[in-house]
Protein backbone atom coordinates (compact mmCIF):
# COMPACT_ATOMS: atom_id res chain seq x y z
CA UNK A 1 0.00 0.00 0.00
CA UNK A 2 2.89 2.35 0.76
CA UNK A 3 4.05 2.38 -2.88
CA UNK A 4 0.52 3.20 -4.03
CA UNK A 5 0.48 6.24 -1.76
CA UNK A 6 3.80 7.42 -3.17
CA UNK A 7 2.49 7.05 -6.73
CA UNK A 8 -0.61 9.08 -5.93
CA UNK A 9 1.45 11.79 -4.27
CA UNK A 10 3.79 11.91 -7.26
CA UNK A 11 0.90 12.16 -9.71
CA UNK A 12 -0.65 14.97 -7.71
CA UNK A 13 2.66 16.80 -7.62
CA UNK A 14 3.11 16.48 -11.39
CA UNK A 15 -0.39 17.84 -11.94
CA UNK A 16 0.15 20.69 -9.48
CA UNK A 17 3.41 21.69 -11.11
CA UNK A 18 1.71 21.93 -14.50
CA UNK A 19 3.35 18.92 -16.13
CA UNK A 20 0.09 17.05 -16.60
CA UNK A 21 -0.51 18.72 -19.97
CA UNK A 22 2.54 16.92 -21.31
CA UNK A 23 0.67 13.64 -21.00
CA UNK A 24 -2.55 14.64 -22.72
CA UNK A 25 -3.11 13.84 -26.37
CA UNK A 26 -2.40 16.58 -28.86
CA UNK A 27 -5.02 18.37 -30.90
CA UNK A 28 -4.77 18.20 -34.68
CA UNK A 29 -3.54 21.78 -34.58
CA UNK A 30 -0.72 20.96 -32.18
CA UNK A 31 0.27 17.88 -34.17
CA UNK A 32 0.27 19.91 -37.39
CA UNK A 33 2.45 22.55 -35.77
CA UNK A 34 4.99 19.88 -34.93
CA UNK A 35 4.84 18.52 -38.47
CA UNK A 36 5.26 21.97 -40.03
CA UNK A 37 2.00 21.85 -41.99
CA UNK A 38 -1.31 23.70 -42.05
CA UNK A 39 -4.42 21.79 -41.02
CA UNK A 40 -7.67 23.46 -41.99
CA UNK A 41 -11.41 23.19 -42.51
CA UNK A 42 -14.01 24.86 -44.69
CA UNK A 43 -16.35 26.92 -42.53
CA UNK A 44 -19.89 28.30 -42.51
CA UNK A 45 -20.24 31.66 -40.72
CA UNK A 46 -23.72 30.93 -39.37
CA UNK A 47 -22.33 28.11 -37.25
CA UNK A 48 -19.66 30.24 -35.54
CA UNK A 49 -22.25 31.25 -32.94
CA UNK A 50 -22.59 27.58 -31.94
CA UNK A 51 -20.22 27.02 -29.01
CA UNK A 52 -19.28 23.44 -29.87
CA UNK A 53 -18.63 24.38 -33.49
CA UNK A 54 -16.44 27.41 -32.79
CA UNK A 55 -14.51 25.84 -29.91
CA UNK A 56 -13.73 22.70 -31.92
CA UNK A 57 -12.67 24.77 -34.91
CA UNK A 58 -10.33 26.99 -32.87
CA UNK A 59 -8.86 24.09 -30.90
CA UNK A 60 -8.22 21.69 -33.75
CA UNK A 61 -7.29 23.80 -36.79
CA UNK A 62 -4.78 26.49 -37.68
CA UNK A 63 -6.43 27.42 -40.99
CA UNK A 64 -9.96 28.03 -42.22
CA UNK A 65 -11.67 28.71 -45.55
CA UNK A 66 -15.18 30.02 -46.25
CA UNK A 67 -17.39 27.41 -47.90
CA UNK A 68 -19.62 29.91 -49.71
CA UNK A 69 -19.09 33.40 -48.29
CA UNK A 70 -16.59 34.45 -50.98
CA UNK A 71 -18.47 33.06 -53.97
CA UNK A 72 -19.97 35.57 -56.40
CA UNK A 73 -23.64 35.16 -55.42
CA UNK A 74 -22.80 36.01 -51.79
CA UNK A 75 -20.00 38.55 -52.04
CA UNK A 76 -21.07 40.34 -55.25
CA UNK A 77 -24.88 40.08 -55.32
CA UNK A 78 -25.49 43.23 -57.41
CA UNK A 79 -23.42 44.76 -60.22
CA UNK A 80 -22.24 47.75 -58.18
CA UNK A 81 -22.30 46.34 -54.65
CA UNK A 82 -20.27 43.89 -52.59
CA UNK A 83 -21.18 42.18 -49.34
CA UNK A 84 -18.13 41.16 -47.32
CA UNK A 85 -19.97 40.74 -44.02
CA UNK A 86 -19.95 36.95 -43.86
CA UNK A 87 -16.34 36.56 -44.95
CA UNK A 88 -15.26 39.40 -42.65
CA UNK A 89 -16.77 37.46 -39.75
CA UNK A 90 -14.60 34.46 -40.55
CA UNK A 91 -11.45 36.52 -41.05
CA UNK A 92 -12.08 38.13 -37.68
CA UNK A 93 -12.54 34.70 -36.05
CA UNK A 94 -9.30 33.49 -37.63
CA UNK A 95 -7.42 36.57 -36.47
CA UNK A 96 -8.62 36.18 -32.89
CA UNK A 97 -7.57 32.53 -32.83
CA UNK A 98 -4.25 32.76 -34.66
CA UNK A 99 -5.45 30.97 -37.80
CA UNK A 100 -4.56 31.44 -41.46
CA UNK A 101 -7.29 32.11 -44.04
CA UNK A 102 -7.61 30.60 -47.53
CA UNK A 103 -9.88 32.43 -49.98
CA UNK A 104 -12.33 30.32 -52.02
CA UNK A 105 -13.03 31.11 -54.82
CA UNK A 106 -12.63 34.05 -57.22
CA UNK A 107 -13.80 32.37 -60.45
CA UNK A 108 -16.18 29.42 -60.75
CA UNK A 109 -18.90 28.36 -63.15
CA UNK A 110 -21.45 27.85 -60.35
CA UNK A 111 -23.11 30.04 -57.68
CA UNK A 112 -22.99 33.12 -59.87
CA UNK A 113 -25.71 35.82 -59.65
CA UNK A 114 -28.24 36.20 -62.46
CA UNK A 115 -27.08 39.74 -63.20
CA UNK A 116 -23.78 38.18 -64.28
CA UNK A 117 -24.94 35.05 -66.10
CA UNK A 118 -27.92 36.67 -67.85
CA UNK A 119 -26.38 40.06 -68.57
CA UNK A 120 -25.54 39.48 -72.25
CA UNK A 121 -22.31 41.43 -71.87
CA UNK A 122 -19.83 42.01 -74.64
CA UNK A 123 -16.40 40.43 -74.32
CA UNK A 124 -14.89 43.71 -73.24
CA UNK A 125 -17.59 44.31 -70.63
CA UNK A 126 -17.26 40.79 -69.25
CA UNK A 127 -13.48 41.08 -69.00
CA UNK A 128 -13.86 44.39 -67.16
CA UNK A 129 -16.40 42.89 -64.74
CA UNK A 130 -14.13 39.94 -64.03
CA UNK A 131 -11.05 42.09 -63.47
CA UNK A 132 -12.91 44.48 -61.17
CA UNK A 133 -14.38 41.60 -59.16
CA UNK A 134 -11.04 39.89 -58.62
CA UNK A 135 -9.26 43.09 -57.68
CA UNK A 136 -12.06 44.26 -55.36
CA UNK A 137 -12.28 40.96 -53.46
CA UNK A 138 -8.55 40.27 -53.25
CA UNK A 139 -7.87 43.92 -52.47
CA UNK A 140 -10.38 43.93 -49.62
CA UNK A 141 -8.48 41.07 -47.96
CA UNK A 142 -4.98 42.13 -48.90
CA UNK A 143 -2.65 41.01 -46.11
CA UNK A 144 -5.45 39.03 -44.42
CA UNK A 145 -5.99 36.10 -46.79
CA UNK A 146 -2.69 34.32 -47.38
CA UNK A 147 -3.81 32.10 -50.30
CA UNK A 148 -6.56 32.19 -52.92
CA UNK A 149 -8.25 29.60 -55.09
CA UNK A 150 -8.17 31.93 -58.07
CA UNK A 151 -9.94 29.61 -60.52
CA UNK A 152 -11.97 26.57 -59.48
CA UNK A 153 -12.92 23.53 -61.57
CA UNK A 154 -12.23 24.97 -65.02
CA UNK A 155 -11.70 21.53 -66.58
CA UNK A 156 -14.53 19.30 -67.77
CA UNK A 157 -15.45 15.92 -66.26
CA UNK A 158 -17.21 14.57 -69.34
CA UNK A 159 -14.31 15.40 -71.64
CA UNK A 160 -11.23 15.06 -69.41
CA UNK A 161 -8.35 17.28 -70.38
CA UNK A 162 -10.51 19.99 -71.95
CA UNK A 163 -11.88 23.20 -70.49
CA UNK A 164 -15.53 23.16 -69.47
CA UNK A 165 -18.05 25.51 -71.06
CA UNK A 166 -18.39 28.66 -68.95
CA UNK A 167 -19.20 32.30 -69.63
CA UNK A 168 -15.49 33.02 -69.22
CA UNK A 169 -14.23 30.42 -71.68
CA UNK A 170 -17.03 30.71 -74.22
CA UNK A 171 -17.02 34.48 -74.65
CA UNK A 172 -14.66 35.14 -77.52
CA UNK A 173 -12.26 37.93 -76.72
CA UNK A 174 -12.08 37.56 -72.94
CA UNK A 175 -9.46 34.83 -73.32
CA UNK A 176 -7.11 36.77 -75.57
CA UNK A 177 -3.89 38.26 -74.26
CA UNK A 178 -0.83 39.46 -76.09
CA UNK A 179 1.32 36.72 -74.59
CA UNK A 180 -1.23 33.89 -74.67
CA UNK A 181 0.31 30.44 -74.88
CA UNK A 182 0.95 29.66 -78.52
CA UNK A 183 1.73 26.05 -77.62
CA UNK A 184 -1.95 25.17 -77.14
CA UNK A 185 -3.32 24.30 -80.55
CA UNK A 186 -6.80 23.13 -79.52
CA UNK A 187 -7.83 25.45 -76.72
CA UNK A 188 -6.75 28.65 -75.03
CA UNK A 189 -6.16 28.94 -71.29
CA UNK A 190 -5.53 32.65 -71.41
CA UNK A 191 -8.63 33.67 -69.43
CA UNK A 192 -7.22 31.64 -66.52
CA UNK A 193 -3.88 33.37 -66.99
CA UNK A 194 -5.55 36.78 -66.86
CA UNK A 195 -7.28 35.90 -63.59
CA UNK A 196 -3.96 34.99 -61.96
CA UNK A 197 -2.32 38.17 -63.18
CA UNK A 198 -5.19 40.33 -61.88
CA UNK A 199 -5.14 38.58 -58.49
CA UNK A 200 -1.39 39.09 -58.23
CA UNK A 201 -1.75 42.79 -59.01
CA UNK A 202 -4.31 43.10 -56.20
CA UNK A 203 -2.09 41.36 -53.60
CA UNK A 204 1.46 40.49 -54.69
CA UNK A 205 2.11 38.66 -51.41
CA UNK A 206 -0.82 36.25 -51.61
CA UNK A 207 -0.27 32.68 -52.79
CA UNK A 208 -2.37 31.92 -55.87
CA UNK A 209 -3.79 28.44 -56.47
CA UNK A 210 -5.66 26.63 -59.19
CA UNK A 211 -8.20 24.29 -57.51
CA UNK A 212 -9.75 21.19 -59.08
CA UNK A 213 -11.91 18.12 -58.40
CA UNK A 214 -11.11 14.57 -59.52
CA UNK A 215 -7.52 15.51 -60.37
CA UNK A 216 -5.73 14.13 -57.32
CA UNK A 217 -4.52 11.06 -59.22
CA UNK A 218 -2.56 10.93 -62.47
CA UNK A 219 -5.31 11.00 -65.09
CA UNK A 220 -6.25 13.00 -68.22
CA UNK A 221 -7.59 15.91 -66.18
CA UNK A 222 -4.51 16.21 -63.99
CA UNK A 223 -2.30 15.79 -67.08
CA UNK A 224 -3.98 18.84 -68.66
CA UNK A 225 -3.63 20.85 -65.44
CA UNK A 226 0.01 19.83 -65.22
CA UNK A 227 0.62 21.05 -68.78
CA UNK A 228 -1.07 24.37 -67.99
CA UNK A 229 0.85 24.90 -64.74
CA UNK A 230 4.15 24.00 -66.41
CA UNK A 231 3.46 26.50 -69.17
CA UNK A 232 2.48 29.19 -66.67
CA UNK A 233 5.64 28.64 -64.66
CA UNK A 234 7.82 28.78 -67.76
CA UNK A 235 6.26 32.08 -68.85
CA UNK A 236 6.21 33.74 -65.45
CA UNK A 237 2.47 33.63 -64.85
CA UNK A 238 2.08 34.13 -61.07
CA UNK A 239 0.77 30.72 -60.00
CA UNK A 240 2.03 29.40 -56.66
CA UNK A 241 0.09 26.21 -56.12
CA UNK A 242 -2.48 23.61 -57.07
CA UNK A 243 -5.34 22.49 -54.86
CA UNK A 244 -6.59 18.92 -55.06
CA UNK A 245 -10.09 18.73 -53.59
CA UNK A 246 -10.03 15.01 -52.76
CA UNK A 247 -13.68 14.14 -52.17
CA UNK A 248 -13.24 10.38 -51.78
CA UNK A 249 -16.15 8.04 -52.57
CA UNK A 250 -16.61 4.26 -52.48
CA UNK A 251 -13.87 3.86 -49.84
CA UNK A 252 -11.23 3.83 -52.55
CA UNK A 253 -8.24 6.12 -52.85
CA UNK A 254 -5.34 5.37 -55.17
CA UNK A 255 -2.77 6.69 -52.73
CA UNK A 256 0.27 5.69 -54.79
CA UNK A 257 -1.06 7.69 -57.75
CA UNK A 258 -1.97 10.61 -55.46
CA UNK A 259 1.58 10.64 -54.11
CA UNK A 260 3.11 10.47 -57.58
CA UNK A 261 0.84 13.32 -58.72
CA UNK A 262 1.85 15.50 -55.76
CA UNK A 263 5.47 14.73 -56.57
CA UNK A 264 5.29 15.85 -60.19
CA UNK A 265 3.45 19.09 -59.39
CA UNK A 266 5.77 20.10 -56.58
CA UNK A 267 8.71 19.38 -58.89
CA UNK A 268 7.41 22.29 -61.02
CA UNK A 269 8.08 24.57 -58.06
CA UNK A 270 4.47 24.99 -56.91
CA UNK A 271 2.89 24.04 -53.61
CA UNK A 272 0.11 21.50 -53.27
CA UNK A 273 -2.80 21.92 -50.87
CA UNK A 274 -5.35 19.22 -50.17
CA UNK A 275 -8.34 21.53 -50.11
CA UNK A 276 -11.65 19.68 -49.68
CA UNK A 277 -10.94 16.28 -48.17
CA UNK A 278 -13.81 14.08 -47.04
CA UNK A 279 -14.47 10.35 -47.27
CA UNK A 280 -18.16 9.54 -47.80
CA UNK A 281 -19.62 6.37 -46.28
CA UNK A 282 -22.85 4.48 -46.80
CA UNK A 283 -25.19 5.24 -43.89
CA UNK A 284 -28.45 3.88 -42.51
CA UNK A 285 -31.62 6.02 -42.23
CA UNK A 286 -30.28 7.42 -38.95
CA UNK A 287 -27.06 8.56 -40.59
CA UNK A 288 -24.91 5.88 -38.99
CA UNK A 289 -22.09 4.10 -40.79
CA UNK A 290 -20.83 0.58 -40.25
CA UNK A 291 -17.92 0.03 -37.86
CA UNK A 292 -15.74 -1.57 -40.53
CA UNK A 293 -16.37 1.33 -42.90
CA UNK A 294 -15.31 3.82 -40.23
CA UNK A 295 -12.09 1.89 -39.80
CA UNK A 296 -11.41 1.87 -43.54
CA UNK A 297 -12.22 5.57 -43.65
CA UNK A 298 -9.60 6.14 -40.97
CA UNK A 299 -7.05 4.25 -43.06
CA UNK A 300 -7.78 6.51 -46.04
CA UNK A 301 -7.37 9.68 -43.97
CA UNK A 302 -4.08 8.35 -42.62
CA UNK A 303 -2.79 7.31 -46.04
CA UNK A 304 -3.69 10.59 -47.75
CA UNK A 305 -2.13 12.62 -44.96
CA UNK A 306 0.97 10.44 -45.21
CA UNK A 307 1.17 11.01 -48.95
CA UNK A 308 1.05 14.78 -48.40
CA UNK A 309 3.55 14.71 -45.54
CA UNK A 310 6.04 12.72 -47.61
CA UNK A 311 6.45 15.69 -49.97
CA UNK A 312 7.78 18.97 -48.51
CA UNK A 313 5.90 20.92 -51.17
CA UNK A 314 2.54 19.66 -49.89
CA UNK A 315 1.94 22.32 -47.27
CA UNK A 316 -1.72 22.08 -46.18
CA UNK A 317 -4.41 19.50 -45.51
CA UNK A 318 -7.96 20.82 -45.33
CA UNK A 319 -11.27 19.02 -44.86
CA UNK A 320 -14.55 20.24 -46.36
CA UNK A 321 -16.19 21.02 -43.07
CA UNK A 322 -15.15 19.10 -39.98
CA UNK A 323 -18.32 17.78 -38.35
CA UNK A 324 -20.82 15.39 -39.92
CA UNK A 325 -23.53 17.65 -38.53
CA UNK A 326 -22.96 20.14 -41.35
CA UNK A 327 -21.46 18.03 -44.14
CA UNK A 328 -22.69 18.52 -47.71
CA UNK A 329 -22.53 14.77 -48.37
CA UNK A 330 -25.96 13.98 -46.89
CA UNK A 331 -27.98 16.38 -49.02
CA UNK A 332 -25.87 15.70 -52.11
CA UNK A 333 -26.47 11.93 -51.86
CA UNK A 334 -30.13 12.20 -50.74
CA UNK A 335 -29.10 10.84 -47.31
CA UNK A 336 -27.67 7.58 -48.64
CA UNK A 337 -24.14 8.66 -47.70
CA UNK A 338 -22.62 10.68 -44.91
CA UNK A 339 -20.30 10.34 -41.89
CA UNK A 340 -17.53 11.75 -44.09
CA UNK A 341 -15.59 13.94 -41.64
CA UNK A 342 -13.27 13.51 -38.63
CA UNK A 343 -15.92 14.57 -36.07
CA UNK A 344 -19.39 13.07 -35.76
CA UNK A 345 -22.63 15.04 -35.40
CA UNK A 346 -21.99 15.51 -31.68
CA UNK A 347 -18.39 16.72 -32.22
CA UNK A 348 -16.93 13.48 -30.91
CA UNK A 349 -13.65 12.46 -32.54
CA UNK A 350 -13.99 9.49 -34.90
CA UNK A 351 -11.35 6.93 -35.93
CA UNK A 352 -10.58 9.24 -38.88
CA UNK A 353 -9.58 11.96 -36.44
CA UNK A 354 -7.23 9.64 -34.56
CA UNK A 355 -5.73 8.41 -37.83
CA UNK A 356 -5.16 11.93 -39.11
CA UNK A 357 -3.53 13.01 -35.87
CA UNK A 358 -1.35 9.88 -35.78
CA UNK A 359 -0.12 10.61 -39.30
CA UNK A 360 0.84 14.14 -38.26
CA UNK A 361 2.64 12.82 -35.18
CA UNK A 362 4.80 10.30 -37.02
CA UNK A 363 8.53 10.99 -36.53
CA UNK A 364 10.13 12.30 -39.69
CA UNK A 365 6.75 12.89 -41.33
CA UNK A 366 8.21 15.94 -43.09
Amino acid sequence: MEWQVHVCVLAAAVSYLGFGAAFREQSLREAAQGAGILIGAAVRPAQLSEAAYSSTLAREFNMLEPEDALKWEVVHPEPQSYDFSQADQMVDFATRHGMRVRGHTLVWHRQNPKWLTEGNYTSGELAEILEKHIKAVVGHYRGKVFAWDVVNEAFDELHPGTLRSTIWRDQRGIDVTENAAASYSYQNYAYIERCFRWAHEADPQALLFYNEAEAETINPKSDAIYAMVRDFRQRGVPIDGVGFQMHIANLHADVSSISANISRFTALGVQVHITELDVALAVDPNGNARFEDLQRQADIYREIAGACLSHPGCTAIQTWGFTDKYSWIGSHSKRTQGAALPFDRNYAAKPAYEALRNALEQPGSR
